[in-house]
């Protein structure tokens, strides 16, 4: 489902499009130095829903959400080519996401990142609290 026509840069976001691996592989790979070739299909099968961004067809941003069938939905792999980097579209895919998670019926988005990323999630409307984290391999 297109969520927006496409905007004065090009960019259209669409809610659960279509993706294939080669598409996700090929922007993971351009936007995350260390990379391996993943196979989407079994991970998006278990999303709650997921935006992707094209201009001109081609793949440029992405953000996945998981639920847990309830009231909280989870950000994850939140991702911009770099080339389109610096320009909202990050913010504008987790507003997106964020809206479709509500229209899901999520009450809590939560998301967790580095320090480096606490101002762009801000923008995305998040605020920091308190969590706990358990690394489970060494």
């Amino acid at each position: 489902m297109v969520i927006t026509e496409p905007s004065p840069d090009g960019i259209v976001l669409a809610v659960r499009p279509d993706l294939t691996d080669a598409e996700l592989n090929g922007l993971f790979a351009a936007s995350w130095p260390d990379h391996r070739p993943t196979a989407f299909a079994p991970l998006l099968a278990r999303s709650l829903l997921w935006v992707g961004a094209r201009r001109g067809g081609r793949l440029v941003g992405y953000v996945n959400v998981l639920g847990d069938g309830g009231l909280h939905a989870f950000v994850l792999d939140t991702t911009v080519h770099p080339d389109e980097r610096r320009r909202g579209l990050g913010v504008r895919l987790v507003t997106a996401a964020a809206g479709e998670a509500r229209a899901r019926g999520a009450e809590w988005l939560h998301v967790d990142y580095e320090p480096h990323l606490e101002s762009f999630y801000g923008r995305c409307g998040f605020r920091s609290t308190a969590a706990g984290l358990l690394r489970l391999t060494p």
